[in-house]
């Protein structure tokens, strides 16, 4: 391959990558930048790749390349499915103001909050999780300053709640997809995660002794919403099942899970014309799984050209779990998809104490700044007054809960890898 083609894709990823971090200054959207450049670099790549076994290795790494892109799509659309319709008919709401009552001071919102934010975005992705708790947080009409210490614990919260499922984060679903980790291994992350986020918590209600006024909002729920909500559990509880026992990939478990909505919205005539099954499927955030099509493109770019070989040297330099680490704190400035990524097509080789460190750790990291994750993106987007700065004033707190979480996910995946050996 030139040198002069290298640099010039090199230089397309670099573009891509300062399209996303500069969405807020061009107002380009990131999902239009990552796909143009991606694609742009795979047809360069065809052309000045002479015929022969050279353009038939290119036409191999772009096949495999999609194929895995397919499988993570694929999945991505039926769980975005299932909580489109279940954030439309109120259920997740109605969850909400079940639990809370009419009155509670500011410290047991600030633990509610983070336990809710924690579970959600286990089960439903990190926007919808951040939307529908930002929605909440402001529908309590509190102070700009108290609205924005809680926003910053929405935001850890649901990146801390998807590392330990693979329907909560796109980069836990990556490195399981991977090979690199087990669901059940997956799943003890979310006890250290869990403490982190109550050490955050704790941390941020200092000094917080007022009262808030609930006013709850019902909206009334059919038959057929509470079955699709119980296919939606049954389906993630069968997927860990399915798995572990029988190595079933679980874009095929939640498909099956998907039909029998589908089947069962029918069942109960709720398929009509009027609000018809298949519209939620629309509803799908579409604009962030172009951008993961875009990011994933360009990272098997950089796999074909063998740029990512660099990414394993520091592997070499340092040990693993610090490596872990710093790819964690580098998650706050440069998103954690198209980083994980690099990792996984770097050839990286590391035990499963370290795989599951890196899950946490790329996972959580992107808290640390506002711009770092999906969640704090959608948070700054819908919060009057939370900025880069305004959010860096929990930087020290974000730290040490991060740190909390990193060392607790350690241990844990020491003792895995010791069960295990």
């Amino acid at each position: 391959m030139p040198d002069v083609l290298q640099y010039v894709l090199i230089g397309l990823a670099v573009a891509a990558l300062l399209g996303v971090v500069l969405e807020e200054i061009t107002h380009v959207n990131k999902a239009k930048v990552t796909l143009f450049f991606g694609t742009l670099a795979w047809m360069l790549l065809f052309i000045f790749t002479p015929e022969g076994a050279g353009r038939e290795r290119v036409l191999e790494s772009l096949n495999e390349n999609i194929a895995e892109i397919a499988g993570l799509w694929i999945f991505l659309v039926a769980a975005m499915t299932f909580v489109a319709y279940l954030n439309k008919k109120g259920m997740i709401e109605n969850l909400i103001y079940l639990v809370l009552p009419q009155r509670i001071s500011e410290r047991q919102l600030l633990f509610l909050t983070a336990t809710f934010c924690f579970v959600f975005s286990s089960l439903a992705d990190n926007i919808t999780a951040t939307l529908v708790s930002i929605t909440l947080i402001m529908s309590l009409k509190l102070s700009a300053e108290k609205t924005i210490k809680y926003a910053a614990l929405v935001v850890f919260s649901v990146n801390s709640g998807g590392v330990a499922l693979i329907t909560g984060d796109v980069t836990t679903l990556m490195i399981f997809l991977a090979g690199k980790v087990q669901i059940l291994q997956l799943l003890l992350l979310a006890i250290p995660a869990f403490i982190a986020v109550m050490l955050l918590a704790a941390m941020l209600s200092v000094g917080m002794t007022g009262q808030v006024q609930v006013t709850s909002h019902r909206t009334d729920v059919r038959r057929v919403d509470i079955a699709i909500a119980l296919i939606f559990l049954g389906t993630i509880l069968c997927t860990i099942a399915g798995n572990f026992f029988f190595q079933i990939p679980p874009v095929l478990t939640f498909l099956t899970g998907l039909s029998i909505m589908f089947l069962v919205a029918r069942f109960f005539s709720d398929d009509m014309e009027t609000d018809p099954i298949l519209e939620y499927v629309r509803q799908v955030e579409f604009e962030t799984l172009l951008f993961f099509l875009g990011i994933l493109l360009l990272v098997g770019m950089l796999k074909e050209i063998q740029v990512l070989d660099g990414l394993v040297h520091i592997y070499d330099q340092i040990p693993a779990v610090m490596a872990n680490y710093l790819m964690g704190v580098l998650s706050a400035a440069i998103d954690n998809v198209p980083l994980t990524a690099a990792l996984l097509k770097s050839g990286l080789t590391m035990g499963v104490a370290e795989w599951m460190v890196l899950t946490y750790s790329v996972g959580v990291g992107g808290s640390l700044l506002v711009i770092g994750s999906a969640a704090g993106i959608v948070a700054m987007s819908k919060v009057p007054g939370l900025t880069f700065g305004s959010y860096l004033r929990y930087s020290l707190y974000l730290f040490m809960a991060f740190n909390l979480g990193f060392a607790g996910v350690y241990i844990t995946g020491l003792a895995v890898a010791g069960a295990a050996g």
